[in-house]
């Protein structure tokens, strides 16, 4: 995708849907003086299933652009803005075999929560890391859990933890293996849910910030009500956060490129195979306005009906333990969390019965410190997933282990103090470390790696929310090695200009 904005820009989400599934969601650019222009590639072959009816193999669709244009900041930014978004998307299909396009099931959608609530966005027709070792092949249908009533984004907005996206399908029955990508990304007073002090913090400092209600989220997945998986966040960092002045021309990570998170239903087939609508929900634990999801439902399908069942579900509550020491403005509030849930299902196909087997469990600890008066922040996020997904034969041998571990520490540092140039206008500098370790492994063999890290530092002259001037420089390297090889690249900016 490439597009250019003019005008001040902080942290406008975008998102393409085609045929009704999500398959990118990204951040606007900062802008110089004279606007932005700036291209972003992904690989969304798992998500995309070509047209029978055309006849070439390159093709161009026509997908959906939704824009979020207008919410407020929770950074130092200019509120008052108009946004100038041109894009030119191409999807390119290159196949020797095309199969059918996104398919339509009967389904009934579900306004969950607010329907008064409505979202800014603009749309134009356009021409246009492999995730989780899932996909070895496309699925042959993707179903959309989207708020489908939207005319322009097709996400749910989530304004609270009780909140929760809904949509009703029906799964064919000859699915064989079922796995749900979910699209999030949070806005508004949860824009920076991984600094947020709790309630009690704000009201006895009679703090009137809508940041709050503590430092802990968690994006949680059910069916019909009962639950399928939960997963924390990446904290992204967007390119208006902490300081607009880090990123440029380098964004955080995956700031252009918003992850998406894989759940493995599959041992749920056997709930879903009978002819009947089910409720696929998304929620988040917690959360504050506000969160945008939804996700695509990746069906693989056999040549006729199969026949499955629920084995296990061992799924526990969350655990939780919060420690909260201050005095006025100052103080620290410390969080961990960690859950461990397994499902296990069988399925009989026409490749024999095979049983699959998901374990889940991550580990987070969070600390917000605030010192100085208040003036002082630092945040330090420490945070461990382990997805394992095992396939067993049906005289019990293993077949297939597949273990993907991911590592997302923070360190995030702002401090504000008054600017000898007066006029209420502060001097703040900032601070932010941040990486992202993930591992795949086969067996017993490491089939691939990735490792991002970033150093970002700066300051900035703040007056009313608006950013005049300012410095930022970023270093960041990344490696990675998979079937296609090793590679790595190191790259620092500062001042506005990037240096290899």
């Amino acid at each position: 995708m490439s597009a250019s904005s003019e005008g001040e820009q902080y942290d406008r989400v975008a998102g393409v849907w085609l045929a009704g599934a999500e398959i990118f969601r990204t951040m606007t650019a900062e802008p110089d003086a004279n606007g932005g222009f700036w291209t972003v590639r992904k690989n969304v072959t798992s998500s995309v299933r070509v047209p029978s009816s055309i006849d070439s193999n390159h093709h161009k669709l026509g997908p959906k652009l939704g824009i979020l244009k207008e919410y407020r900041s929770a950074d130092f930014v200019n509120r008052e803005r108009k946004l100038g978004f041109t894009d030119d998307d191409d999807l390119e299909f290159e196949s020797e075999d095309l199969r059918n396009g996104p398919a339509t099931l009967e389904t009934e959608s579900i306004d969950f929560v607010n329907e008064e609530s409505k979202l800014g966005f603009e749309h134009e027709k356009l021409t246009d890391i492999a995730t989780m070792n899932y996909y070895v092949t496309p699925a042959d249908l993707i179903i959309p859990i989207s708020n489908m009533r939207k005319e322009e984004g097709s996400w749910f907005r989530i304004e609270k933890g009780a909140d929760i996206g809904l949509r009703k399908i029906k799964v064919p029955l000859n699915t064989s293996k079922a796995v749900l990508e979910v699209y999030v990304s949070f806005h508004g007073d949860d824009e920076f849910w991984y600094s947020n002090p709790p309630d009690s913090y704000l009201k006895m400092n009679n703090l009137s910030t809508g940041r709050g209600n503590g430092a802990f989220r968690e994006i949680l997945v059910n069916i019909d009500g009962i639950f399928a998986g939960s997963v924390i966040p990446l904290p992204v960092v967007y390119t208006g956060g902490v300081n607009p002045l880090l990123w440029e021309p380098i964004v955080g990570i995956s700031a252009f490129n918003l992850p998406t998170y894989d759940f493995d239903l599959t041992p749920f087939l056997g709930m879903l195979l009978d002819g009947k609508s089910h409720a696929i929900g998304l929620g988040v634990v917690d959360s504050i306005p506000f969160w945008l999801v939804d996700a695509n439902l990746h069906l693989w399908l056999d040549t006729s009906a199969v026949q499955a069942r629920v084995v296990n579900t061992i799924a526990p509550a969350v655990q939780i333990k919060r420690n909260s020491k201050f005095q006025l403005l100052d103080g620290s509030f410390k969080i961990g969390a960690k859950r461990s849930s397994m499902f296990a299902g069988w399925v009989k196909t026409s490749a024999g019965n095979l049983t699959t087997q998901v374990l889940l469990n991550f580990k987070i600890k969070n600390m917000v410190t605030f010192g100085l008066n208040g003036t002082s922040k630092v945040v330090q996020q420490k945070m461990k997933t382990q997805t394992e997904l095992r396939i067993v034969s049906a005289v019990g041998a293993l077949l297939r282990r597949t273990v993907i571990k991911k590592k997302y520490p923070l360190r995030l540092t702002t401090q504000a103090v008054p600017s000898k140039l007066g006029s209420g206008i502060y001097l703040v500098e900032t601070n932010v470390s941040q990486s992202l370790t993930e591992t795949t492994t086969l067996g017993t063999l490491t089939t691939s790696s990735l490792h991002n890290e970033q150093f970002s530092t700066g300051w900035m002259m703040v007056k009313d929310h608006t950013v005049f001037t300012g410095f930022g420089s970023t270093n960041q390297s990344l490696s990675s090695m998979d079937e296609s090889g090793c590679y790595f690249r190191a790259i620092s900016a500062s001042s506005w200009q990037a240096h290899r």
